[in-house]
């Protein structure tokens, strides 16, 4: 389990120094006030939108499919705002990686802390079951403000990200573990920690089952129910929200899933993926809706989703 974030002075080479000059940029950026900074990341949602029409037709594809109720010009609105979202997170990342405690707690709002208070104080792991939302950096920041927990990553290729990201998810929590480390999560759930862990991308055909997301079969990892079942934890739905005004950033934890595991991996991955669905409709314009989610099809003589 990643602890700390160990600099390397070989992070100064000059093949780097680009990412530096963003990383200044960035630095800069996020003393603005916060309605000016999502002004910003619009602007460059929409930018992005023009310059990256491949991105663009992953995202239309996907909401074509699980928004089959809404007009064209709905989900076009849709791909619009979800693009602005997109660049909007920028920010958000850079402010949770370098914002003070101070001003992300006047940025904040938790609620239903009692939903991993409780177990957490009967030395009972959480495991929150997340969405890939736009805004999951902050909201791993502000929920380090109420309890210091665990994160579930994937290492970053670029050694000085890989830093970076580190660094600043460490801000206000205890610990990163690679996604792959099955082990190292079992132990944290066992000692009474809570860990931050989503399903809702593509998994392969290796160790992921095919259960429906938005009404099509979707590769789905089924940790989850490995994970309630080994770390003998509480499953507690989680959802971060950048506020509609733009105020700030909302986290929200739901009450555990009851009489889970059941033991029926299938059922169980089912379940976690009908619970992720709940929370991105709550805020459909702000999930990653740019993965491509449904690559992998049941059979490999399915026709390609995208």
């Amino acid at each position: 389990m990643q602890e700390s974030a160990q600099f390397d002075r070989q992070l100064l080479h000059p093949k780097y120094w680009p990412t530096w000059f963003g990383v200044g940029v960035m630095r800069l950026l996020i003393l603005l006030p916060l309605s000016t900074q999502f002004a910003l990341g619009a602007f460059l949602g929409r930018t992005l939108m023009k310059l990256s029409p491949k991105r663009a037709a992953v995202a239309r594809c996907n909401l074509e499919a699980c928004f089959p109720e809404m007009s064209s010009a709905e989900r076009e609105t849709l791909l619009v705002k979800n693009f602005e979202e997109t660049g909007m997170a920028l920010f958000d990342t850079a402010n949770a990686w370098w914002w003070s405690d101070a001003r992300i707690q006047r940025h904040m709002t938790i609620r239903g802390q009692e939903n991993v208070a409780n177990p957490v104080s009967e030395g009972q792991g959480v495991l929150l079951l997340a969405a890939h939302c736009l805004m999951l950096e902050p909201g791993a920041r502000v929920l380090g403000q109420f309890h210091g927990g665990v994160g579930v990553y994937r290492p970053h290729n670029n050694k000085l990200m890989e830093y970076l990201q580190v660094r600043g998810r460490l801000r206000s929590n205890k610990g990163l573990i690679p996604k792959r480390e099955v082990r190292q999560m079992v132990k944290a759930l066992r000692q009474g920690e809570m860990l931050w862990y989503t399903q809702d991308q593509d998994g392969g055909r290796r160790g992921s089952v095919f259960v429906d997301f938005f009404g099509i079969p979707a590769s789905t990892p089924a940790g989850a129910t490995t994970l309630a079942k080994l770390g003998r934890a509480k499953v507690v739905p989680f959802f971060v929200e950048r506020n509609a005004d733009h105020s700030g950033y909302t986290i929200e934890m739901l009450p555990a899933l009851e009489g889970f595991p059941t033991g029926d991996e299938i059922a169980d991955t089912q379940r976690c993926n009908k619970v992720t669905e709940q929370l991105v409709r709550k805020r459909p314009e702000q999930y990653m809706w740019l993965h491509r989610r449904f690559k992998t099809r049941p059979s490999k003589d399915d026709p390609k989703f995208y």
